[in-house]
């Protein structure tokens, strides 16, 4: 079982991405002047931190060797959950926050039975699941778009402590959390155990499938909290907003370094990821660069990790250094 001890040795995957972080944001007003400013930092920090809930869920899933594509749905129905029934009312807030998480979570629950009771791909599980939480979306406003945020959630999601952003203290103590469960409890170790190996940990006498559905279900409550901050940040959110956050949550995770075959990961280069990709988009934006160009940079950027980890460069270098290339380099 992996122990703290061996998680410290291949930490500095996990911690590559603080630098990429520091340089992009040292050469973004050499390429889009105003892309650093003040006001445009603090929106850069607010947008990251909803990433960064929403792609915690998303790191937990694939340390389990999954894909959840129901970020979306449940972010969405999450948005409307907490603008149309409380009809900006603030005393209605909080028992319907209490119901959008709830709605993540039971959407995450059947995402993780599908998964481990019947033998579902997790890709088609959780399209499946986030078909029917779009569509309940559509039959909840019949198509139009949400009411306004009661007000006490839009004061909290613009509102700052300190000067920090209210919603980046919600994130990083949700990372800590999370990070700290994974690398310090019994639980978290098995957690990792599992994802690296579902077989062994099963021959081990670990209750695998009850892990699994727990990270879905886990993980779908993180999403319906990213939904929550997401419409009391932005106050009247539009129909499926969540549709623009799945190709990111995957790909700030691929930043991280966490590896998208399972296993060991850091949801805190993750967060780290989610500032680094929140930061690229506003550079790019500041550059005059198109909606579709931040699409394609999503997509290289998880190619990109798909092949640092797929493609045994270390047996291509060596065979390059040899003068041969062997069978397995070629393929």
């Amino acid at each position: 079982m992996p122990t703290l001890g061996a998680w410290k040795l291949r930490q500095p995957e996990f911690l590559f991405i603080v630098p990429a972080t520091l340089l992009l944001f040292l050469i973004s007003p050499l390429l889009a002047p105003g892309s650093v400013s003040p006001s445009t930092s603090l929106s850069v920090f607010s947008f990251a931190s909803i990433l960064a809930v929403a792609a915690i869920g998303q790191t937990l899933v694939i340390q389990q060797g999954g894909l959840d594509l129901t970020v979306p749905g449940v972010i969405s129905l999450a948005a409307v959950l907490v603008t149309k029934y409380p009809d900006g009312e603030n005393a209605r807030l909080l028992p319907w926050t209490v119901m959008a998480l709830g709605a993540g979570f039971l959407s995450g629950f059947v995402s993780g039975m599908a998964i481990t009771r019947f033998r579902i791909t997790p890709l088609v599980a959780t399209l499946a699941v986030n078909a029917l939480l779009n569509g309940a979306v559509l039959y909840i406003t019949k198509g139009t778009s949400t009411h306004q945020a009661p007000s006490w959630l839009s004061d909290f999601a613009v509102g700052r402590l300190g000067g920090i952003p209210n919603l980046a203290i919600t994130a990083f103590i949700a990372v800590v959390i999370v990070e700290v469960g994974i690398r310090a409890t019994k639980f978290g170790r098995r957690f990792v155990a599992i994802g690296a190996n579902a077989r062994a940990a099963r021959a081990a006498g670990h209750r695998v499938a009850l892990y699994q559905v727990a990270t879905y279900a886990l993980a779908g409550a993180l999403y319906a909290s990213a939904g929550v901050l997401l419409a009391g940040y932005l106050g009247i959110p539009s129909l499926l907003i969540g549709n623009t956050y799945l190709l990111p949550t995957i790909a700030v995770v691929v930043l991280g370094g966490t590896s998208l075959l399972g296993g060991a990961g850091s949801v805190a280069a993750t967060a780290v990821g989610a500032v680094f990709l929140s930061q690229l988009q506003q550079m790019t934006i500041g550059m005059g660069a198109r909606t579709s160009v931040q699409f394609i940079i999503q997509a290289v950027i998880i190619a990109l990790g798909m092949a640092l980890r797929l493609i045994p460069w270390r047996r291509i270098l060596s065979a390059l250094q040899n003068g041969r290339v062997p069978g397995e380099a070629r393929a």
